[in-house]
């Protein structure tokens, strides 16, 4: 069931932005007269799972799940119909119209793809508002494992206060910053010092094959006591809170384990915070140093009641999450460019956690959220926008460049040098998929 709930996510994403990328070339290109002749979700390598022409154009839907198109008339694109273009250009076809005409044809998917997430995040925002953990709302600083991190300087029970000089306002914001920052600010002990990451700090992460970098500390809350544990008979329960063993107050789970690992095979006496009250509870620590009791995090706002955490609620009118919606886009668009010249920056090593469909679907939990839903399809809306505006001949980004060029030149690149180009992109396009999902395949086979 989890499966199905991701893949139906992920699909209906897919086609959603695919659809809507397409529709961004197709109405300019109505508009201008140009005919469309094809308009596909999903590839129609060979066949076609449904297919129906109206007018000059047949829609349809391919049975390859890796992207979509529309193929217009009298251009040079990735289905190289050299054929049709041997012929005289009609009045009907792309290359026979102004260029700055073909311009807005090219950039009209980029541009859905953008106007698609300023009008998600318009929408979350006014729908649900903002809620977040302000970072001056930690006070015992963050819980920080991660082996890499921990060689680079970052402790558990830091505060991140800020990355490159740049304050953290938001604890959501924390982990990507850090991730690309190359300055810490932190405060131990309430000292602040500053700790220089590694340049190449995100591929020893991938490297590692560690999962979390930086989490909230969470308290030690049982969810199960399995009937093998030695403790079954302790009177410890579902719903308990360990806050304190021996003389130590433990008032996270790492707190609990390291007191944990100093009474390794002895009995001890553990402090239970049970229904607002504490009692004290004999109870046995294996050699390994366990309690043999199964933990789990607990919810935003048990977290509140408990008084661990204070999360914040921002509510906004309709004219107010406008310009919220404007600035999300902005700043997931800015934290993306980032990523991306990261990854085109070898000595940083990112370009080993470059994924492909894999690493999407794995985007997507296994539990049904629009929140979270839509959340998603707006960064990957914004993700598709701007790596089709790359200057690589097979995407809208080397036609774009080559119309600038005739634009700015008064010339028009030749047919065979833009047949040459498109071929050359193409082949360039494959590489990086085959790199991307290479990768997802190396990851899952070997890590």
């Amino acid at each position: 069931m989890d499966f199905v709930i991701k893949i139906s996510q992920f699909l209906l994403s897919l086609s959603l932005l695919i659809i809507l990328h397409e529709l961004g070339h197709f109405i300019p290109a109505k508009a201008f007269k140009t005919r469309v002749e094809k308009f596909y979700l999903f590839f129609d390598v060979k066949f076609s799972l449904f297919k129906k022409k109206i007018g000059d154009t047949v829609y349809g839907i391919g049975w390859l799940p890796l992207g979509g198109y529309v193929k217009i008339s009298g251009m040079i694109d990735e289905s190289m119909d050299t054929e049709q273009m041997a012929q005289e250009p009609q009045p009907w076809e792309f290359r026979s119209k102004p260029a700055w005409q073909r311009l807005i044809i090219m950039l009209g998917g980029v541009t859905v793809n953008f106007l698609l997430a300023i009008l998600i995040y318009i929408g979350m925002s006014y729908y649900y508002g903002d809620k977040f953990l302000p970072v001056e709302n930690i006070k015992d600083g963050l819980l920080i494992e991660n082996t890499v991190a921990n060689e680079a300087g970052l402790k558990t029970g830091d505060n991140i206060v800020a990355v490159d000089d740049v304050k953290v306002e938001n604890y959501s914001e924390i982990s990507e910053k850090v991730l690309f920052g190359k300055e810490i600010t932190i405060e131990r002990n309430g000292v602040q010092s500053k700790v220089a990451m590694p340049q190449d700090f995100l591929a020893q992460l991938i490297d590692s094959k560690e999962k979390d970098l930086i989490s909230l500390r969470m308290p030690f809350a049982v969810v199960q006591v399995p009937d093998t544990s030695k403790n079954v008979n302790s009177g410890i329960k579902k719903g308990d809170i360990v806050v304190g063993i021996n003389d130590y107050e433990t008032k996270y789970s790492d707190q609990v384990q390291d007191a944990l690992t100093k009474f390794k095979g002895q009995e001890v006496q553990a402090t239970i915070l049970r229904d607002g009250n504490k009692t004290i509870l004999p109870m046995q620590v294996s050699k390994e140093g366990k309690f043999g009791i199964v933990v789990s995090g607990v919810t935003q706002d048990n977290l509140e009641k408990l008084g661990y955490y204070k999360f914040e609620t921002k509510k906004y009118g309709f004219f107010e999450s406008i310009p919220v919606g404007f600035t999300k886009t902005k700043e997931r668009l800015v934290s993306y460019w980032g990523q991306l010249k990261a990854i085109f920056t070898p000595s940083t090593g990112a370009y080993k956690g470059v994924g492909g469909f894999k690493a999407i679907y794995d985007i997507f939990p296994e539990f049904w959220s629009w929140q979270v839903f839509w959340g998603i399809t707006a960064f990957l809306s914004i993700m598709l926008g701007v790596l089709n505006l790359l200057p690589i001949p097979a995407l809208d980004g080397g036609h774009v460049m080559f119309l600038l060029y005739e634009i700015i030149s008064g010339k028009k690149p030749g047919d065979k040098f833009m047949e040459y180009a498109q071929m050359v992109g193409f082949f360039m396009l494959i590489a990086l998929v085959l790199f991307a999902n290479g990768n997802d395949i190396y990851k899952a086979l070997f890590n």
